[in-house]
């Protein structure tokens, strides 16, 4: 992988590292206990409820793809980045600016 490439990747692990955690603090905010004695309907409160379901499912996902950008940004400078983990082939570089954190090809995945 040219060494233009690498950069290009860890500016985009960068700006996703960047987005992931003002999306993880959202969600913190989110994700806070709704107090029971909210004045706020049955109905709204139900919907209240299973929002902040939603909101804690996403952030564990948002948590998991963040410590894989981080762990992707340190294995960056190795020598075998950008190559499958699996069959050792390279991965396409489009695949690698989508998805900065995987370590599979689309084939291997």
């Amino acid at each position: 992988m040219k060494i233009e490439e690498k950069k290009e990747i860890r500016d985009r692990i960068n700006f996703e590292i960047s987005e992931a955690r003002e999306q993880v603090g959202e969600l913190v905010i989110l994700t806070k206990p709704i107090a029971p004695d909210d004045a706020i309907g049955r109905i709204s409160r139900m919907d209240a409820i299973n929002t902040k379901s939603v909101n804690e499912h996403l952030l564990v996902k948002t948590q998991a793809r963040l410590l894989k950008l981080e762990s992707a940004l340190s294995y960056i400078n190795k020598d075998d980045y950008g190559n499958c983990r699996i069959c050792k082939q390279p991965i396409p570089l489009g695949r690698l600016m989508m998805l900065p954190e995987t370590e599979t090809c689309v084939d291997c995945a």
